[in-house]
């Protein structure tokens, strides 16, 4: 666990930027004496005389020796990032000069920040919520379209006034039977059971409808977990070049040249999907080759989505069908691949095409990839959360989510089965807890210490 942090008391400092020779690098110092420290080292202008939001140009000079000629942005609390004195040190990118500076404004008085530290402090300073401060570490992860679009909502409060907005609502009705609470000799009752029942029903609809995003916030941050597989020579490899436009794995007429499994990832109308592919499916011939099949199998069951190619100029009816039986009862959604059009038996390739969760290619020439994108994007069926912009992206956000649809379910079974007030009044707290975890108007300092922990330091 990190030691406990203050949020005004000291100052910390950090590199902003990549690690790593570039052009520019920036540091970055937070805390009430961030100007004076910098003053100390810097010739130009009195930063202590100069305006918030403006930039200067000068040096860092220690003992009459010139480190570096740098640009200072100044950022003057509370209109700035951790809502503190703020001041980024615009430096040349040679790790010597970074760490040189990074050295000297420790020596004045601040010290490294840790991990996230710099976004911990905007939000124990009231800049935005937890919800907010986490969508921090997800924008900068972020690799596609979808997943910047995700984070930006959530930074901007978007999923966070959802969550205040139904938080708000169980409050009054919780202030209402606490308030019963004080008049219980005289049986009086504030609120209807009818509509807190209405409410908490509404409240479970909404928090479902969060909860049900997850799938698709997971998939936005993780990808889609897509595994490739077949029998030997299906065409597995060739699939996953032509998809990726690059040589990834060895192709080979040779059955049994895939022994292990390789993965990459590509992103598909702003959803990333990564591609496993993995050893044929057949009676092993050595050893290795079986370890392969057994990852395959292993492979397959952790999948979120399988293409089972099928050969259409070798494979028999009989065996297509027998594939298709052995690849339902592992319960793992599945698209029927037919390859090799292009010397496809006539009759097969027909029967193959009659079932709706099937697609035809020829993946040596790539024929009808953009079809097979198609089917790939309507298989994990996202398209009922492309209307809304509130998605759930986080895991704690979705425990907290299913912690609460619980407490209110508990409501619910406490109203129809005519409970006291006092214990109506324990589970609607307990869902007001789970809610405000999410936005951290409910936490602990070891809570904070583990989400701020994952950021990288500088941010």
């Amino acid at each position: 666990m990190l030691a406990p942090m203050n949020a005004s008391n000291d100052n910390i400092v950090a590199l902003a930027t990549a690690p790593g020779i570039g052009a520019i690098g920036v540091i970055r110092i937070s805390g009430p004496d961030a100007f004076e420290i910098v003053n100390r080292l810097f010739k130009g202008k009195d930063l202590l005389t100069q305006k918030s939001h403006t930039l200067h140009y000068g040096t860092i000079v220690k003992e009459k020796k010139i480190i570096d000629e740098v640009v200072l942005s100044l950022f003057k609390g509370p209109h700035s990032y951790t809502k503190e004195d703020v001041i980024e040190i615009s430096c040349h990118g040679s790790h010597y000069i970074l760490q040189r500076v990074m050295r000297l404004l420790i020596d004045e008085g601040a010290r490294l920040a840790r991990p996230g530290e710099f976004t911990q402090r905007a939000f124990l300073n009231g800049r935005f919520d937890l919800a907010q401060a986490e969508a921090v570490a997800d924008l900068i992860a972020s690799e596609n379209e979808t997943a910047h679009q995700a984070a930006i909502n959530q930074m901007r409060g978007g999923f966070s006034l959802v969550i205040k907005n139904l938080r708000a609502e169980l409050i009054h009705f919780a202030a209402m039977i606490e308030l019963e609470l004080d008049f219980s000799e005289e049986d009086v009752e504030f609120v209807s059971r009818a509509a807190l029942t209405q409410l908490i029903t509404d409240l479970q609809t909404a928090i479902e409808g969060l909860i049900e995003s997850f799938s698709l916030g997971n998939v936005i941050k993780n990808g889609v977990p897509t595994v490739i597989a077949g029998k030997p020579n299906a065409g597995k490899s060739t699939l996953l070049n032509a998809l990726l436009n690059e040589e990834k794995a060895i192709v080979s007429d040779i059955p049994g040249t895939t022994r292990d499994f390789i993965e990459d990832e590509m992103v598909i109308d702003g959803v990333p999907f990564r591609f496993i592919d993995t050893a044929g499916l057949r009676t092993a011939t050595d050893q290795i080759e079986a370890m392969g099949i057994e990852r395959t199998h292993s492979k397959m069951k952790e999948a979120s989505l399988v293409l089972y190619l099928i050969d259409l100029a070798s494979d028999t009816i009989k065996a297509y069908h027998k594939q298709i039986q052995d690849l339902e009862k592992t319960g793992v959604p599945f698209l029927i691949v037919g390859n090799k059009t292009d010397q496809a038996q006539e009759t097969l390739k027909n029967i193959v095409a009659s079932d709706i969760r099937s697609v035809l290619i020829t993946a040596s020439t790539k024929d009808n990839l953009v079809g097979l994108k198609t089917k790939l994007l309507e298989a994990i069926n996202l398209d009922r959360f492309k209307s809304s912009n509130t998605i759930v992206t986080n895991a704690r956000h979705y425990e907290s989510l299913v912690n609460t649809k619980m407490a209110l379910g508990q409501v619910i079974a406490g109203i129809d089965g005519q409970v006291t007030s006092d214990f109506l009044a324990m589970d609607i707290r307990e869902a007001l807890y789970a809610l405000g975890e999410i936005t951290g108007e409910i936490t602990s300092e070891d809570l904070l210490d583990h989400i701020f922990s994952k950021f990288c330091i500088g941010k």
